[in-house]
Parts: structure tokens; C-alpha cells; sequence
């Protein structure tokens, strides 16, 4: 055991969450005869309840999933394009989107959740939100994380007083910071959620609800019009994938940048890594300059066409790639967006997979933006609104400036794996732009140093900044951080050991030849597997 979490294998289910009790409600699903489909979006839903600060209905998201009915991968697309209504024209940076009405984009999580279950699923809505409702009713006991969140939050939100009594008055309701093991009872979200599995989506996109969230916005002043949220429809799409060391990496194509992440890969696909120390200098100096380098691509590229994306991946591209990766001159650049970003990203998002005994794979990525989001809560919905166009680029002089009806890029990257044709792996995490950095990593790991999937997803990480700034957790030695600075990386040790700015990473595996499934959580956060 060595200190580590055990590995976890099932032959009939298994669902890998960021919170215990919502991995537990997807298991309920497929223990009551639903599949995958219906297990992730139990999973998500439930989420929103035990995880507020970065899950809810009103956010937006992707997932990859391999459908075994169909035998192939698809990615379905519930990131919105920018509404109609936003001003764009009224900001020049990103700080002035950071909370508040105008943050806020029109939601796309739940009209992703249900095109899943109703596409692919079997269950009604109303047994997929069962969980979810009993948990917001009944209320849950807060974990060291849940506590953290709030208690770093409440404060830094505390400073928009026009939204501060509202978030409050549904996530404070003693006043106070809140305490390990606390009940967070949510009514109101229980009553929501309640009115969507009797009514459907549409209580939201063209209905009672989502008249509620229009005129609370425009009460602050925000200008998200009806017409925006009816014009929310998920959107299926073809993966875009690469090979890497025997396996088929599958994510969605742009104007999602998990480009990013493949683009990595292929640049270390030119080196024998697994002849490296792990964790040693010449490992990491050649993980930090690959990922640099890809994600200065990804920002003097954003959006690529087909012909673009193809022509970044050509041989001839990967090999000027490689060459530069393995230069040993210093690479300094951004790993946001154009203009660099004082400051860390305050992103909080979630990421978590299910496989179901039929074959089906699915991982979502989603998330409300920055840690609740907006700090827009609805009144009597016990819902708290995202704030994705704080992603939008709203920077003056930039090249990808944003405009109304514009994709929004997103930095997620739920992948799914297949090797020889057959699904392997679904894995993914949350972290903004470092989702694209911390995948990389893990992936090496566990396939370059045959690291077990637990063992891949616990390994030292680290999160690249602008310029030339990184960040890395504890365990990597203090020799190897003083080499790497050496090498012209302005690097740096968390006083941690393991830290949530590293990601939180979820996985299940399955094994081609036997159906067993493995599962993997991430101890960052409150990742946890539950097996069927």
C-alpha cells in the first residue's frame, strides 16, 4: 500500500467523482438498472449540491464518451456560444468580468446533462435527479475541502455587495464561517431541481425558471435576455485524436483547446522518456518545455480550422517542435491567453467518469467558472450562476478578441482512450489552463513510466504560469527544482506536498480483453471511486 489509495476494480461499474456521495449517486443509477449515461448525469447533478463552488445545472461543459451500441467515440459540445445580449464593447479587461451580472454566460450544463440521458440513457429525469434532490433536502456534512472553499470565498465575495446577501443567505445560513462537518441544507435547490424532473429542461431554457434568472440579472443590471437561453442547444461532434504510446487520445475538437494536451504528447512522442529518471531534471525540464511550447501554439492559434489543426499536427510541424523542446534554450512565454494574466486563474471546475458492464465510457468536464462563479444566486432557486465570460477575451489589442455569438474557447479536456479500436481509459480533470498542463503529466506517468492508474493520478505535479513560472508540489526534490532552475525555469515549490492548483483528477479504465474496470481518484480534492 506504501501510503497510497488502494486501486479499485469492478466487472460491472464504476463511477470516479469529485465528492463521495456524488460518485455514490451514479452508483445508485446503475445499481437501479440505469447505464452510464444516466450514472453521469446523477453524478453531476449531485454535484452541484455537494460541490456549489464548482458545479451547478447553470454552468457549462463538455463530455467524450464511447458509445458501445455505436462502437465509436463522440464528444458532445454544452459550452454556448457567447450570447447575443453580452456588451463586449464595454470592457477592455479581463478583471472587469471576473463576478458580478455581466459575468455571467448563458448555461449549458443542464441541457448537456439530459441530451446524454435522453440520447443515450434509459432512466427518466426524475430517478436521475432523485439523488441530487435528497441530498440538497436532506443536507450534507461538509469535508476539510467544502470547508476551505467557503471560508476562502465568503470573504473575497463580501466585496460586491449587491450579490453578497444573496450568496449569504443560501450557503451562510448560521452567519458564520462554516466548520468541519457542518450541515449545508439547500432547499431551495432541492425545490429547483424538483421543477426540472417534473418539467425538463425547458423549466430553464423557455420556462418559469429561466424567466427568474433573466430578471434577476437585469435587476443588477446585466442584460441576458430570454432569447439567449432558449438558444442553448448541446451540439454533437467528431473527437479530434491522436496516438501516444500505443493508445488512440480522443477529446473535443476546437474551439475547445484540449488541443493543447494532444499537441503535448506528440512534441514527447520524439523522446525516450521512459529511459529518464522519473521525476528527475531531464524528465521534468522536457515535460515543462512540451507544454510551453504547445501552449503558445494553442494562443497564437486559437480556434484552428480543420486545415489549421492539421497542418500543427503534420509531421513537419511536430518535427520543428521537438527540435525547439530539445534546444536546452530557456522557452518563455504565456500559458493563458495573449496578454498575460497578473495573478493566478481563479478557475474551479470538475471533472469525473463512469463505465457501466455494457461498455459504455463517458467523462464530463464542467464547471462554473471561478469558485461560485458569478456570486449571482438566484433568489428561491438556490442556484448560483457561472461567470465564463471571464474567458472570454475581452483584451484590447488581442487577435482573438471576443464578440457576441463568437465560440467561446474552453480550456477542458475530457478524453477518452481506445486501444486497437476498443475503449481503455476516461480520464480527465479540472484547472483551467493547467487541465491541458497536469493531463500531460499524469499521462506520462502512466504510460511512459508505467505508473498504475492511482499511482499516475497521485505522482508530484506541477502548474506553469506566464513567462516562465512554474510551480510545483513539495515531493519533487529540492536538487532536481534547483537543476530545473538551472536550466532557465523560474521555478518554485509549493510549501504543500499536494495542492488543488494542480488539478483534481478522475479516471476509469477498462481493460479490453477482461471488462475489468479500474478506477482512480484524486486525493487534491475529494475525489473518490465507487465500484458496482
Amino acid at each position: 500500500m506504501q501510503g497510497r489509495r488502494p486501486t479499485i476494480h469492478s466487472r460491472h461499474g464504476m463511477v470516479a467523482a469529485a465528492h463521495p456521495l456524488a460518485a455514490q449517486a451514479g452508483a445508485r443509477l446503475l445499481i437501479q438498472g440505469g447505464n452510464a449515461f444516466d450514472a453521469i448525469a446523477a453524478t453531476a447533478a449531485a454535484l452541484n449540491v455537494v460541490e456549489p463552488f464548482m458545479s451547478s445545472l447553470s454552468g457549462m461543459g463538455s463530455a467524450t464518451l464511447w458509445s458501445a451500441a455505436e462502437g465509436r467515440v463522440r464528444v458532445l459540445d454544452f459550452v454556448p456560444p457567447i450570447q447575443t445580449s453580452f456588451p463586449s464593447d464595454r470592457f477592455s479587461q479581463r478583471s472587469d468580468l471576473e463576478r458580478g451580472p455581466h459575468a455571467v454566460a448563458a448555461p449549458g450544463n443542464l441541457a448537456g446533462w439530459c441530451e446524454l440521458a435522453s440520447r443515450y440513457g434509459r432512466k427518466p429525469l426524475a430517478d436521475i435527479l432523485a439523488p441530487a434532490i435528497a441530498l440538497a433536502q436532506d443536507g450534507f456534512a461538509l469535508s476539510e475541502f467544502g470547508v476551505a472553499e467557503f471560508n476562502e470565498q465568503a470573504p473575497l465575495l463580501e466585496a460586491w455587495p449587491e450579490i453578497y446577501p444573496g450568496f449569504a443567505a443560501t450557503y451562510l445560513p448560521d452567519g458564520g464561517p462554516v466548520k468541519l462537518g457542518q450541515v449545508l441544507r439547500q432547499p431551495e435547490l432541492a425545490r429547483t431541481l424538483s421543477e426540472i424532473a417534473a418539467k425538463g429542461p425547458d423549466h430553464l431554457y423557455r420556462g418559469e425558471l429561466g424567466e427568474r434568472i433573466v430578471a434577476h440579472l437585469r435587476s443588477l443590471g446585466g442584460l441576458m435576455t430570454m432569447a439567449d437561453l432558449a438558444a442553448v442547444a448541446p451540439r454533437w461532434h467528431e473527437p479530434f485524436a491522436v496516438s501516444y504510446r500505443g493508445l488512440d487520445i480522443h477529446v473535443p475538437p476546437p474551439p475547445c483547446e484540449a488541443f493543447q494536451f494532444l499537441l503535448s504528447l506528440k512534441i514527447l512522442e520524439g523522446f525516450d522518456l521512459a529511459g529518464l529518471r522519473k521525476d528527475g531534471p531531464e524528465h521534468l525540464d522536457l515535460i515543462y518545455r512540451a507544454i510551453r511550447i504547445a501552449a503558445g501554439v494553442r494562443i497564437a492559434s486559437n480556434n484552428p480550422s480543420p486545415e489549421a489543426l492539421a497542418e500543427i499536427f503534420s509531421a513537419a510541424s511536430l518535427a520543428t517542435l521537438r527540435q525547439r523542446a530539445g534546444d536546452g534554450v530557456p522557452v518563455e512565454g504565456p500559458t493563458e491567453q495573449w496578454t498575460p494574466q497578473p495573478g493566478e486563474d481563479p478557475a474551479h471546475t470538475t471533472s469525473f467518469s463512469v463505465a457501466d458492464e455494457e461498455g459504455n465510457l463517458v467523462c464530463i468536464t464542467n464547471s462554473l467558472g471561478s469558485p461560485f462563479g458569478s456570486g449571482v444566486v438566484v433568489p428561491g432557486t438556490g442556484l448560483c450562476l457561472n461567470n465564463f465570460l471571464y474567458w472570454s477575451d475581452v483584451q484590447a489589442g488581442s487577435p482573438n478578441r471576443s464578440k457576441p455569438g463568437d465560440e467561446l474557447p474552453m480550456c477542458m479536456s475530457p478524453s477518452i482512450s481506445t486501444r486497437a479500436g476498443k475503449p481503455a481509459l476516461a480520464l480527465g480533470t479540472p484547472g483551467s489552463y493547467g487541465i491541458m498542463q497536469t493531463q500531460t503529466q499524469a499521462m506520462v506517468q502512466h504510460l511512459d513510466f508505467g505508473l498504475s492508474l492511482q499511482e499516475a493520478i497521485e505522482a508530484p505535479r506541477s502548474r506553469l504560469w506566464d513567462g516562465r513560472s512554474i510551480e510545483a508540489e513539495n515531493r519533487i526534490a529540492p536538487d532536481t527544482i534547483a537543476e530545473l532552475r538551472r536550466r532557465g525555469h523560474d521555478i518554485t515549490a509549493f510549501d504543500v506536498g499536494w495542492t488543488m492548483r494542480c488539478g483534481g483528477m478522475q479516471a476509469v479504465a477498462v481493460d479490453p480483453s477482461t471488462g475489468v474496470m479500474t478506477g482512480a481518484a484524486d486525493p487534491r480534492r475529494d475525489g473518490y471511486v465507487v465500484a458496482v
